[in-house]
């Protein structure tokens, strides 16, 4: 809203520094200290009033150590992360780019799935929580959303070079000649290749050129594909203090990178990738989630004063798979969410080994101590921190990783 109201300032009268909010950097700014102040001052009285309606977590005795202490942590927290997200943005972010409202009706549709989940298990007694099917609905149905938007809508376009053998200290004649208009597409990025684009419509168009107008029934099933596989993922790895809320910083502010790079013409045609138009708004967005996530870790580092429940990682894992596919660098999610991805192969891993086993030798047994892996670093005696900040340390090597595909080809 601030952007609208000082550029009205700067056409009418001409407010001397009122042009400053037209730069995404400095909105971005504003927006990750909004954020940070908001989820550390705000976070505090979300806490005290949770636990004063004892909203706290029920711990199931899995046998692991300090587990039994959290008992009464308040949870639901994934409330501080979404305020101190949304409230940024709404202030700092324009709210006429389809990006930025994709991203916020993705964080409330996912909120408002965690927060029924998180208040069935602690209000209703009910440990199980949302039932799984409706947890995949939602998930099923924010897809198709997402899906339809990226694929109908007309502001959401590509621009591809046409030629690459400009010099690049020519700024003005790469910025003119360099791109072709704005156009819609398909296409999305593969890491580690020289040619690194791919369009999903070479999926059905090999069958017959003219079922490229068909691609949507290609396209929509993979996002709601990337959709539940990444919500699950962080909803997984949100098993000890600090992991989940640390781990999503890290890949969300790659991600701002990206969405910087793609949306600004001059570096992206020096870094010779795909040029989105109107992308760079989501750098605002993203610095506001990034500091309401930091921000939340405040009180989520071991001992954890609150937990996110649902209601934070569904949130979480949604947003970063929509942050993905907007940049057309959904390819890049098993190398920049490493850790999620870990996280669900152990899970799946562990479950699949034990019903094999049980069925072929009568006996279950298992790959780990136990799943998801951070767990099974728990059974061997590690302490919550220091597991916490090992995956902190190889989720950094993997972003740097999925920078480097930039130019690594």
């Amino acid at each position: 809203m601030l952007y609208y109201l000082f550029q009205f300032l700067e056409e009418q009268y001409e407010v001397p520094g009122a042009q400053i909010f037209q730069f995404i950097s400095f909105r971005a700014a504003l927006a990750i200290i909004f954020s940070l102040l908001i989820s550390t001052i705000f976070g505090k009285r979300i806490i005290t009033y949770l636990q004063r309606k004892q909203v706290g977590e029920s711990v199931r005795d899995l046998g692991l150590q300090g587990q039994t202490e959290k008992a009464g942590t308040p949870t639901m927290g994934g409330v501080i992360i979404i305020l101190a997200t949304l409230i940024p943005v709404l202030l700092f972010a324009k709210l006429d780019n389809v990006y930025v409202w994709l991203l916020i009706v993705t964080t409330i549709w996912m909120g408002v799935i965690g927060f029924i989940d998180d208040y069935i298990k602690t209000f209703k007694k009910n440990k199980e929580g949302l039932e799984g099917k409706f947890k995949v609905i939602g998930q099923v149905g924010l897809g198709v959303i997402v899906g339809a938007t990226m694929y109908f809508h007309p502001d959401i376009t590509v621009k591809e070079q046409v030629r690459t053998d400009v010099v690049k200290e020519e700024i003005t004649d790469a910025k003119s000649n360099n791109f072709e208009s704005e156009k819609k597409s398909t296409k999305t990025t593969i890491p580690f290749v020289k040619n690194n684009e791919f369009d999903y419509s070479s999926l059905i168009t090999w069958i017959d050129a003219d079922y490229a107008k068909y691609a949507w029934i290609i396209f929509i099933p993979i996002v709601i594909f990337i959709v539940t596989a990444v919500s699950n993922g962080a909803n997984l790895t949100d098993g000890i203090d600090g992991l989940a809320a640390g781990s999503s910083a890290i890949i969300v502010l790659t991600l701002g990178l990206f969405a910087w790079v793609s949306g600004n013409i001059i570096f992206s045609d020096y870094l010779n990738v795909m040029n989105i138009p109107n992308s760079g708004e989501m750098t605002v967005y993203i610095a506001a989630f990034a500091g309401s996530l930091v921000g939340f870790l405040w009180y989520n580092t071991f001992p954890a004063q609150v937990f996110m429940g649902d209601t934070g990682s569904l949130t979480i894992g949604g947003i970063i798979a929509v942050l993905a596919i907007a940049t057309r660098k959904e390819l890049l999610i098993p190398i920049l969410c490493g850790i999620f991805l870990i996280e669900n192969l152990s899970v799946v891993l562990q479950v699949g080994w034990f019903k094999y086993t049980r069925k072929k030798f009568g006996e279950g047994r298992r790959i780990f101590l136990m799943s998801p892996l951070h767990h099974h670093y728990q059974k061997k005696g590690q302490h919550e921190s220091k597991i916490v900040v090992r995956f902190w340390i190889v989720g950094i090597f993997l972003a740097v990783l999925t920078i480097i595909t930039l130019k690594l080809r």
